[in-house]
């Protein structure tokens, strides 16, 4: 079985990453959906929130399942039998630090290759960053992220 994991924040997940997630999951016979846990962040949304996220909007994907882990990533690639890291571009910006992240995961796990997925054309200007900034200011989030988890984003800054 050829596993692969996209590792994430995912704070909070786009239209972006779930297009990553669609398209890898037809490629690979499991994808685990790994969302990061960093000490070296403070995320808006909570680990169970995000894991939350996912699991709604992958939920008719069956070959998707949505995990968390702290630590490093080729350990965790280790531990779950994964083979494949993907890791979604949206702009040459996103490569360097990528590209840089792949030769050391090879390096601490030479089992573990990274496949570089570029983003659909739609969705190449997402981030969480923005997300974040337009729910804050109640812009339309329509066509940026989920449908099924608009209204949560919503309520987080409305608090």
């Amino acid at each position: 079985m050829k596993i692969a994991i996209y590792p994430g924040s995912f704070d909070p997940c786009t239209n972006g990453h779930l297009d990553v997630i669609i398209r890898s999951a037809k490629i690979f016979d499991k994808l685990v959906v790994a969302v990061l846990t960093n000490v070296n962040k403070v995320p808006t949304f909570t680990v169970a929130e995000r894991v939350d996220f996912l699991e709604r909007v992958t939920k008719n994907i069956h070959n998707v399942e949505v995990n968390t882990f702290s630590g490093l990533l080729a350990d965790y690639a280790k531990e779950i039998n994964a083979t494949v890291i993907i890791k979604g571009l949206r702009a040459l910006s996103d490569f360097e630090y990528e590209f840089q992240m792949a030769l050391t995961n090879n390096k601490l796990n030479p089992n573990v290759e990274t496949l570089f997925m570029t983003t659909s054309t739609d969705n190449m200007y997402l981030s969480s960053s923005i997300i974040k900034e337009i729910a804050k200011y109640g812009g339309s989030l329509d066509q940026m992220v989920p449908i099924e988890i608009q209204a949560n984003i919503y309520d987080k800054f409305r608090r």
